[in-house]
């Protein structure tokens, strides 16, 4: 991981179309993983509980999938190609894709461990270690897409910081209600930021997917 930090990536070949497609299917990997432990996480047992929180971890999933598949990677893949060949290009590269999407799946990983612990307890209030898991994967996930997002183009996510501290002070809550119940707030934080930025920013979506230069996620 270090490497690209202490050499000069000015002399770096690099296609920047390939680049960040691989980035995306690391991505797309992690998720389809965190699918896996939900299905892995019930499998002791299935009851009203049960299929209610798998079905609300799908939907934290598909919200990590929005966030970065709806526009983001589109947009930001075009950025990169866009930048002058060689260090300009290079250094955005190294920054946005080998380092901040280490993070966001991380983030996804660490969701996906409690997850599967969530599952397993649905009826449980949850020890610090699948709290910190679960919430914490969420939060980094965001967070991480909060600093790709600045030095991609100098955007800042204000709805998805304020999901961040929204998350963030689940974690007390953690330890006195039931799992399913942490699990259903989670989810309807991540909800409300995918309609908050649909809504939004519907204007902007539309022309990144029509490809218009002009158009800049916030």
């Amino acid at each position: 991981m270090g490497g690209p930090l202490v050499i000069d990536p000015a002399g770096w070949q690099l296609h920047a179309e390939h680049f960040a497609e691989r980035h995306g299917l690391i991505v797309i990997i992690a998720l389809g993983e965190s699918i896996v432990a939900i299905g892995v996480g019930a499998e002791g047992g299935v009851d009203n509980g049960v299929f209610l929180a798998a079905a609300l971890g799908m939907a934290v999933a598909a919200a990590q999938w929005w966030a970065y598949f709806d526009v983001v990677s589109t947009f930001s893949a075009r950025n990169l190609a866009a930048q002058p060949a060689g260090r300009p290009q290079n250094t955005l590269a190294r920054d946005c894709y080998s380092y901040l999407h280490f993070p966001m799946v991380a983030g996804i990983v660490l969701t996906a461990l409690g997850m599967k612990t969530t599952l397993a307890h649905v009826h449980d209030p949850l020890h610090w270690e699948t709290a910190t898991a679960l919430i914490g994967g969420v939060v980094l996930y965001l967070l991480a897409h909060v600093g790709f997002a600045y030095r991609d183009h100098k955007a800042v996510k204000s709805i998805r910081l304020a999901a961040i501290v929204a998350l963030v002070a689940l974690l007390p809550l953690t330890h006195e209600l039931e799992a399913i119940y942490v699990l259903a707030l989670a989810a309807a934080v991540v909800a409300a930021m995918i309609a908050w930025e649909t809504v939004r920013y519907a204007e902007q979506r539309d022309l990144i997917r029509h490809a218009q230069p002009e158009a800049v996620p916030e």
